[in-house]
């Protein structure tokens, strides 16, 4: 399977942004899978943003972005999206999507297939 990440780009501090996440190939059984956001900004490991589980499509979300950032799928389009507003320039990285072979994850470790990264700068 492939992940197309897409919407990223310059936002003011305060301001939105939507993150598609496109997936190809084999696709079967989308909806089972559980997919995620990651996000590592400059000098940063990467860090867990965002998960929304197969099947149920229950959300988790990482402790800075909770309250701020939405996560979402479609499964009919093969997409997952994330809806961040009250961006912050500590929110800048580059966004990439994944999927895990579980029924969902926080932890990097369990994902296998990543997307190429979105990046979304914060201006203050």
């Amino acid at each position: 399977v492939q992940l197309q990440a897409s919407g990223g780009g310059v936002v003011q501090a305060g301001g939105s942004l939507r993150l598609s996440c496109a997936a190809s190939g084999n696709t079967l059984r989308f909806s089972l899978y559980g997919m995620g956001w990651f996000r590592q900004g400059p000098g940063k490991e990467r860090e867990f943003v965002a998960a929304i589980s197969g099947g149920d499509g229950d959300t988790y979300y990482g402790d800075s972005v909770k309250g701020r950032f939405t996560i979402s799928r479609d499964n009919a389009k093969n997409t997952l999206y994330l809806q961040m507003s009250s961006l912050q320039p500590e929110d800048t990285a580059v966004y990439y999507c994944a999927r895990t072979w579980r029924s969902y994850s926080t932890s990097r470790n369990n994902y296998n297939y990543w997307g190429q990264g979105t990046l979304v700068t914060v201006s203050s």
